[in-house]
């Protein structure tokens, strides 16, 4: 029998997040003309200058655009551009939040994962492995006014790395939910502690970082977005400390602010860790 990361090829895990890009709505990319030339013209220019001082040869210029081909064939553009991209976008987008610091959200994110209560645990297979975490906390608005209803949505991998729907064999909805917080904006959510992951290397972004002599490796982390109604939502991720590759993670998506302490479980099962969110008014 194969296992998952012989079947969680590139190809695959690049078609499915280019897939499920093609259902995001771009309603707000609409842009004049004017800032599309700003943009294309300076992105353009920029290349051409790489191009004259570093005297870019025609056999690299063809290993470009083969390689560009072949991008586009394995369905790597939004892990590409997720990887080596979107934290600067992020930055740029969120420059004057107030409230939690946000980061990226990744090729990996599905909408209308299951609804669930304020005391909850993320579905997960009956012998899900890795160690229990209880993850609690508060939704506030800046002021402080606590958020009755609050959307907070978690998905994060596994403890072999992997995301349901981009990988085989686990089931649809597996350490993915969304939960509603009480009346008093509080919630808490009963998980297990991902692991650090590579990105798939077995296809065109894999070639980029073994030419470059890179490494592939993210730490662990829990992606959540936040919401609530009258207020800006927080697209975030949460990592762990002491945790491999947090000062070098292949998509700089790690800020100081966003680094999780557990503690020992009070039930003496596995860790827990309060983080609490703070939304921007809309």
């Amino acid at each position: 029998m194969t296992t998952p990361a012989e079947q969680a090829t590139a190809a695959a895990s690049g078609n499915a997040a280019t897939a499920a890009f093609a259902q995001k709505s771009r309603s707000g990319a609409a842009s004049g003309t004017e800032r599309v030339d700003t943009l294309a013209s300076e992105l353009l220019a920029a290349v051409r200058d790489i191009v004259r001082r570093h005297r870019v040869t025609y056999a690299e210029y063809d290993a470009l655009k083969a390689w560009l081909i072949q991008v586009g064939e394995d369905g790597e553009w939004p892990l590409f551009l997720d990887v080596w991209i979107e934290h600067v976008v992020e930055e740029v987008a969120n420059a004057s939040r107030e409230g939690s610091k946000g980061t990226i959200e990744g090729p990996y994110y599905v909408p209308d994962a299951p609804a669930l209560p304020a005391d909850a645990t993320l579905p997960m297979r009956p012998d899900e492995r890795g160690t229990p975490l209880l993850f609690q906390g508060q939704v506030r608005s800046v002021d402080g006014t606590p958020l009755s209803g609050a959307r907070v949505e978690m998905w994060h991998a596994d403890d072999d790395g992997y995301y349901s729907q981009y990988a085989p064999d686990l089931p649809e909805w597996n350490l993915r939910g969304t939960v509603a917080a009480d009346g008093e904006g509080r919630f808490a959510i009963r998980t297990i502690e991902p692991a650090p992951y590579q990105i798939p290397t077995d296809g065109s972004c894999g070639t980029l970082i073994a030419a470059a002599g890179w490494h592939a490796w993210r730490p662990a982390h829990l992606h959540l977005k936040v919401s609530a109604p009258g207020h800006q939502l927080v697209t975030t991720q949460l990592y762990f400390k002491g945790g491999s590759h947090i000062e070098d993670d292949i998509a700089r998506a790690v800020k100081p602010e966003l680094v999780l302490a557990p503690g020992a479980a009070a039930d003496g099962a596995g860790h827990e860790v309060r983080y609490d969110f703070v939304l921007d008014p809309a």
